[in-house]
């Protein structure tokens, strides 16, 4: 028998997310799948959403490079840029978008020797975030130069948005408001909004959305009600069961001691499949269905539940560590980190990717089914 741990991948839910985005958007949405599609599988999310989404974004070459590989055709936007010569040649031959956000990106493509101007690049400024993109009093020069290009053919303005999921704060209409004055009069598709921005933003929804975690099923937003579906769950099973005496100390360190008799279940999942370690006793999950907790510390290939007030859980119960009935957000919270992080770092459970025309196996539609550690 395998190991019974495992992230199950909803692709209807995701196309319900991607939908779900291009309605509040109402323009055209990148869908980002950087970092393996956020721990879901990027290849598999990306020919699920291919026939409705308006192309898709990943942060470096070689995560564009791994989706050409395996057939996907979609505009796909390299959202770090280039680092090197032969690179932006590389994703010139590939037909992927470029973000240029500081001056040896510039300098690169005004010394590549492309002789047709069809390369479609995308100009990042600095509208407050401080990290990266050109300063926004060199936008209309940086403009200047990229028409200047005899093998740019389009350009699109662009910027990120440092705080749109803190909407109390008013970085966000300061950043929207730099970012126009410095684009005054300057043709062309503008975008502007990542997930937060685009759900509580209406003035960041621009020409193009590039949002990532909301796809996901992630809602960003404080108490945010959008209607999105949890893409991943990640479940194991109980694989053994202890009884401990009032007293009696559980795991490393002995964090946890039973105040009264406690039956323990055993679940094969642990912090090096990307639950996290940082989690305290209380931490929820659903078992058979049903809320119980964690109790006792997180190890590397297993964690500890209490089964005491579950008296028909035992070996072989079903434990959701997040997915409908225990939020990703909620694991997040307990572990002292965001949503974001738990997703990436899921890794060593095979991923099974379902929902995606249920009356044929996921094999037969070219959509691989086990594990996607590697791009």
């Amino acid at each position: 028998m395998s190991r019974p741990s495992k992230a199950i991948i909803d692709l209807a839910a995701l196309r319900h997310n991607y939908a779900t985005a291009r309605r509040i958007h109402g323009g055209r949405v990148l869908a980002t799948l950087k970092a393996n599609a956020y721990g879901h599988g990027s290849v598999a999310c990306a020919k699920a959403l291919e026939p409705m989404a308006d192309g898709l974004a990943v942060a470096f070459l070689e995560e564009a490079l791994a989706l050409r590989r395996a057939d996907v055709s979609s505009p796909i936007l390299i959202l770090e840029g280039c680092f090197s010569a032969a690179e932006l040649k590389e994703a010139h031959a590939q037909g992927c978008w470029v973000v240029v956000h500081h001056e040896a990106q510039l300098r690169a493509l005004e010394e590549a020797a492309q002789p047709v101007r069809d390369m479609n690049v995308w100009l990042k400024l600095d509208s407050g975030m401080g990290r990266a993109g050109f300063p926004v009093e060199h936008a209309q020069a940086a403009y200047a130069r990229l028409h200047a290009c005899p093998q740019v053919g389009a350009v699109t303005l662009m910027s990120h948005l440092a705080s749109a999921d803190e909407p109390d704060k008013d970085q966000t209409a300061r950043q929207l408001a730099a970012f126009d004055a410095a684009t005054a009069g300057l043709p062309g598709p503008q975008s502007l909004a990542n997930s937060a921005g685009l759900l509580a933003w209406p003035a960041a929804r621009r020409d193009w959305a590039r949002p990532g975690i909301l796809l996901f099923g992630a809602d960003p937003m404080p108490g945010g009600q959008h209607g999105l579906k949890p893409v991943m769950t990640l479940q194991s099973e109980v694989f053994a069961v202890r009884e401990l005496r009032a007293g009696q100390s559980l795991g490393y360190g002995g964090r946890f001691v039973a105040d009264a008799p406690c039956r323990v279940g055993l679940v094969a999942v642990g912090y090096a499949d990307g639950y996290p370690r940082s989690v305290a006793d209380g931490t929820p999950v659903a078992i058979d269905g049903l809320r119980s907790r964690i109790i006792g510390r997180v190890s590397m290939d297993m964690l500890t539940v209490d089964l005491t007030a579950l008296p028909h859980a035992g070996i072989g119960s079903v434990v959701e560590l997040w997915g409908a009935s225990v939020s990703v957000h909620e694991v997040a919270m307990a572990a002292g980190t965001i949503a974001y992080e738990l997703l990436c770092h899921v890794q060593r459970v095979p991923r099974e990717h379902v929902g995606l025309d249920a009356d044929r196996p996921a094999t037969a539609r070219g959509i691989r089914q086990t594990r996607e550690d590697c791009l």
